[in-house]
């Protein structure tokens, strides 16, 4: 009872809460993983953060209350290599289901948060597998119907398959944490869980190191330039991001003005892109440097921050240029831009895969920037420390619904 009424009331109760991801360094999942791990432990909570692959180095200092627990086996040193040529990481995730049902079995936590989409299944059978009732929250950080898009021959069939596995398998859960409105629908729409066991609760990123990061300099020659707009894109090199359409958007964009084009990540599309560059000519105005540590740097300095993905969950590229002050434009794609950018009001929405619209919306921004103001109050929705507590409230109430029903039982 005295459990059960400090989570109405919002007091903590101190919890022990593992947190399973691939590894800790990546994309967007990986940081607001990390920045939950360290929020947890800020308020006096023991973490630890369960990752199949421990090789890669930590983009951000961690919490002296959270513990790195690896579960990488030997033979995927072996493999290491050939997953940078062909993508071979889910096989490590599912290998890893024996290692992370023997951790919950020997060191159960208080609560299982499985951090993104892309191991949830593996959190979930390793969960059924270790014969234990530790809590399991998953963590819907992407649009789960996006990647059948991409699979038009068979589009059908994955559906079907999709939404027959998820719909057996996401009910094993306890909870799901949906990070959009339009990420909650399509879990529900492909699992038929009622509302009540799906949780939204918008990526904890605004804070005050991305003011503090945005003010440092940057080295190079564009970002200083006052007389040439420096139109910025941030994420990975992949078919989702669809960077294709945003270069011959800038093409367009081009023609008609001198402008600049920065793409800051890496990933497997860079060879297409880079010949897509030099094919249309753009070559002296488009650069790809690669990952960047600070990319709040360049967020303050660029013209206009453009997202012009096919798909996403909650695009946290777009919540902090807000932060830094940068106008936005974005493809209205399912899910996130449309609830981010408030229909439209904080920064143009054009349709997926349309170049001449995106050219025509960044240049309008390029014309009439909106008001600074603005974009910094939006920006607030998207506070870490809401968005922590927000995650605290639903763990908690995991926690106490199993003691709940624990205590039933054992009275029974």
């Amino acid at each position: 009872q005295f459990f059960i009424m400090s989570v109405k009331f919002g007091k903590e109760i101190e919890m022990r809460i593992a947190i399973f991801i691939y590894c800790l360094r990546g994309g967007g999942a990986q940081h607001r993983v990390l920045t939950l791990a360290n929020g947890f432990a800020e308020r006096g909570h023991m973490v630890d953060l369960v990752v199949v692959s421990a090789s890669e180095s930590i983009g951000v200092a961690l919490h002296s209350g959270v513990r790195v627990v690896s579960l990488e086996q030997n033979w995927h040193h072996a493999f290491e290599k050939l997953n940078h040529r062909i993508n071979i990481r889910g096989l490590f995730t599912a290998s890893a289901i024996p290692m992370l049902a023997r951790y919950l079995r020997e060191e159960p936590p208080d609560v299982l948060l499985s951090g993104a989409s892309h191991v949830n299944l593996v959190a979930i059978f390793a969960r059924r597998f270790s014969k234990t009732n530790v809590p399991l929250v998953l963590r819907a950080s992407n649009y789960p119907s996006g990647n059948i898009r991409w699979w038009p021959p068979l589009k059908q069939l994955i559906r079907r398959i999709l939404r027959y596995t998820l719909g057996i398998v996401y009910p094993w859960a306890n909870h799901i944490i949906a990070v959009s409105r339009g990420v909650a629908c399509d879990v529900q729409r492909l699992t038929g869980l009622p509302s009540e066991r799906v949780t939204i609760i918008y990526n904890p990123v605004v804070g005050p190191y991305i003011a503090h990061r945005a003010a440092e300099p940057v080295d190079h020659a564009w970002a200083t330039d006052v007389n040439v707009p420096l139109i910025l894109a941030v994420g990975r090199l992949t078919i989702q991001k669809d960077y294709p359409t945003l270069i011959r958007a800038f093409a367009k964009i081009r023609a008609e003005r001198a402008v600049h084009l920065v793409i800051l990540g890496e990933g497997r599309q860079r060879d297409k892109l880079e010949k897509l560059v030099h094919k249309l000519g753009l070559d002296a105005d488009v650069a790809l440097p690669g990952h960047v540590d600070n990319p709040f740097a360049w967020m303050s300095k660029a013209a206009v921050l453009v997202l012009s993905s096919a798909w996403e969950g909650l695009p946290g590229v777009l919540i902090e240029a807000i932060a830094c002050g940068c106008p936005v434009v974005s493809t209205d794609c399912p899910s996130g831009p449309r609830e981010i950018l408030e229909d439209g009001a904080i920064g143009p929405l054009v349709p997926v895969h349309d170049d001449s619209a995106l050219a025509s919306a960044i240049l309008r921004v390029l014309a009439a920037p909106p008001d600074r103001a603005k974009l910094l109050h939006r920006s607030q929705c998207f506070r870490i420390e809401d968005g922590v507590d927000a995650y605290l409230r639903v763990l908690a109430a995991q926690v106490a619904a199993r003691k709940a029903s624990s205590g039933q039982s054992a009275t029974a």
